[in-house]
Order: C-alpha cells, then structure tokens, then sequence
C-alpha cells in the first residue's frame, strides 16, 4: 500500500501516484465527472473522477464512481491516484485523478451544525466544529505558542512541575471552591496551583513553571468565563519586587507571539483577518489609581463598590494605551490589599497596596502577578486579615518556617490569551471542550 501523504505536503511532491486520506467537505456529482474535496487535519485537495459512458452516451455505474455518488459529508475515506500539478485548479493548484476510493466510515447525511449554527449548538457538535480550518487553526496556534513558551522557560534553567489537583483545604479563600467527595473526607478541586509553586521556591528549585487545569465555581456566563480553564503559571526566587516577575511576564509574552506570527501569521490573517503583532518590551506600567484618574478622564467613573477595575474600565484603559503608545498589552500595578490574596506582599510604609499587577490585553485581563509574602509572622497575620485560620493553612505555612528567599510569579488564562490574540469574541472558541455552569457535555 502506497504511504499517505499529508494534503499540505502535496504541492511539494512530484506529479505520479499518490495516497490520500481524510474526510469529505464536499461533492460534486456530474454526469461527466465527479469531484470530491477532500480534507484531512492539514488541507483540503480536489479528487478528480472522470465518469465512463458507453456507446450511446450513457453513465456507466462503475468504481469509484458508484461510491462517489453516494458519499456524504464527514465521511472518512482513502483515496489512490495520480497526483497532478496545474495551476488552473482554484483548490491549491494541484488534483488527484481517482484511481481507488475506500470508504472508511460513512457519516450520516443530514448534519447537526452549519456555518451559521449558534456557538451553544456548535458546542453540542464540537467534534464536527473542530473540523473547519479556523478552528483547527486555533489549536495549532496553541501548541505553537505554548512549545514557545516553554521552550524560554528551558531555556533559563525553569523546572516544570505538575501539582496536584485534589487538595485538603482551600487554595486561597472558601470562594468559588468545588467540593469533592474523597473517600471518608472532602477534597477541594485547585483553584490554582499557587501554594505548590511556592513550596518549590522553599524546596530550593528556583525557578518553575507549569501549564495545567485549574477550577473556579464560578456561576458566571460571560464570555470570558469558566468553571475549568488551562492555566499559565511560573513562580521565581530570588526578585527584589513585583518588577521582576513582570519582566519575566513580558518576555514569555514576546517568545510566544513571535512562534506564532512566524509559523501561524499569514494563515491567521487569512482565515481570521487578523495580523499578529509582537509587542515591544517594556509593556506600559500604570498604576491603578492613575489608570481610573485616566479613565475617569475619558468619561467612565469606575464602580467604587471595590477597588478593582471592571471590563469596561479595562477596556477604556486598553483603548488609551493603544492610542498613547500604540500597545496591546498594560501592567495595571499597585492593587489593594483588600482585594488581594493574604500571601501578596503588601508595600513597604503602605499596607493598603500590594505588590502585584494584572496584565490587560486587547481590553480584558489575561493574568495576575506578583511578589509573594516570604516572612512567615506577616503571612499568618494577613491570613488573619482575610477572615482564614492559620490552623487551617498549616501544611502551607510550614513551607515559610524552614526558610524560604523572596519570590513572585504568575497565573495566566491560556485560552483568554489565543482568544484576544485573535480578536475572537468568546473564550468557547478557543477551549477545546468548555466547561461552564451549564456545561458538562461532550
């Protein structure tokens, strides 16, 4: 049996006998030839069947043409023939010239979703989803940006770790935890694996990272939430403030766009009209109470029931920044304590801030960052702060008592960053199966 070749390969192979396989886009069935367009995980190409006719004109039922004639959409098949180049194909410039079709499954005719199928529907059928270029795409931009990501982090001598995602108390507060039954007890599903990475930094690694699930039962349904997501996340030791673990932020940022423009750019802007811009380091730095003095400028008043910023803050500050400096990206720093986790250092003379940021892209925030409490008595006293027992958190704070150099890292949501990146509107699109509080299935 002749190998298959993937379709992308094709316009690089020489004209001659070829093998094929993949699913079928679409038919056409004419009385004097037939045309199937095949895709596979790489491309799509035309196969080429010119139908025999007898004496009088007449089709003939032979193969393959009886089998064409009765394929339907999403049916996987093999195909043999003779590979031809010729640049009046609209498909590619090349065909096949049917010699053999082997029906592997036949999918049935009448399919659940179309182009214009509402995002929930598309979410029911994802597996037929998946297959439209652009949103195979999304996924091999993923990978792209993600071996980039990793490959800086080996680069500078990180450690990859994989924490656990069962815990036996709260990752960092009572909030939007998912309780699970375990055994004679109850476990918590991680929120985020913050308290490991920092019990690497007392473990002597130095530098770690790790990409992996984290949940939040969170009843939210907007379109930048939900309850199970991928997070980014990478922890250092050694920094003298949040500064550092920014730096560090901006650089990664920078590896995995560059991977991706240089291996994905001219696809993105063709299927998702959509140029792929590396920033420029330094990303713009504003702390959050100039940002809401700027926002405020701009005629939006910030909520002051907390003293976060909220989407449309973010998009305001966003808009700014890209008309001052021309920059996707802001570090908004100096958030309050009040709305921080306990273990945020908080600033030196002025414990109402912390040392912290959030990293806005395209108007949304994608990440949280900052430099870690490292002194054991100030944490127990900010973890008595925000209403958590010291008690409870003992397996945590023993990472403290037996020394531990000053750290900070990071938490970042992969699928908001693929879905700013490309302008997308919703983070579905950019998960490979969501989950959110209606959503268990498939």
């Amino acid at each position: 049996m002749t190998a298959r070749v993937l379709i992308k390969d094709l316009a690089a192979s020489p004209d001659g006998p070829v093998s094929v396989a993949g699913w079928v886009e679409t038919v056409r069935d004419q009385k004097k030839v037939q045309f199937v367009v095949l895709r596979d995980e790489s491309g799509a190409v035309q196969l080429v069947n010119p139908r025999n006719v007898d004496a009088d004109g007449a089709v003939i039922a032979d193969e393959p043409a009886t089998t064409i004639s009765g394929l339907s959409q999403g049916t996987f098949v093999r195909a043999t023939g003779e590979l031809k180049h010729d640049e009046r194909v609209k498909l590619g410039g090349i065909e096949i010239k049917l010699s053999t079709l082997e029906v592997e499954t036949a999918a049935v005719p009448e399919t659940p979703i179309a182009a214009d199928s509402g995002i929930d529907k598309r979410m029911d059928w994802r597996f037929l989803d998946l297959r439209e270029p652009k949103n195979n795409l999304i996924f091999r931009i993923q990978t792209t940006f993600e071996h980039a990501l990793r490959q800086y982090w080996i680069d500078n001598d990180f450690v990859e770790i994989h924490t656990p995602k069962l815990m036996a108390s709260p990752s960092e507060s009572r909030a939007e935890l998912f309780e699970v039954e375990y055994f004679d007890t109850t476990a918590y599903l991680s929120q985020s694996p913050q308290f490991f990475k920092q019990m690497a930094q007392s473990a002597g690694f130095g530098k770690v990272f790790e990409i992996g699930p984290a949940f939040r039962a969170d009843p939210s349904f907007t379109s930048r939430h939900a309850t199970e997501f991928t997070s980014v996340d990478a922890e250092v030791s050694w920094i003298d403030s949040h500064e550092d673990v920014m730096q560090l932020h901006e650089n990664l940022i920078v590896a995995g766009f560059t991977a991706v423009k240089e291996k994905h750019g001219e696809q993105i802007k063709e299927l998702f009209d959509v140029e792929v811009t590396v920033p420029t380091t330094p990303f713009p730095r504003i702390p959050l109470a100039e940002a809401k003095r700027i926002v405020a400028e701009r005629g939006y008043e910030v909520p002051r029931h907390d003293d976060d910023m909220d989407p449309e803050g973010e998009r305001q500050i966003s808009a700014y920044v890209k008309e001052t400096y021309g920059h996707e990206f802001v570090f908004l720093t100096d958030y309050a304590s009040s709305i921080r986790p306990f273990y945020h250092m908080r600033h030196e003379g002025d414990a109402s801030l912390t040392n912290s940021y959030d990293l806005i892209f395209n108007g949304v925030e994608i990440s949280t960052g900052a430099q870690r409490e490292h002194r054991i008595e100030v944490l127990e006293e900010q973890a008595r702060d925000k209403g958590l027992d010291p008690e409870e958190l003992g397996f945590y704070l023993d990472f403290f008592r037996y020394g531990v150099p000053p750290h900070g890292g990071f938490g970042m949501g992969l699928a908001r960053v693929l879905m700013l990146m490309l302008h997308l509107s919703n983070l579905r699109e950019t998960t490979y199966l969501f989950r959110g509080p209606t959503r268990l299935l498939p």
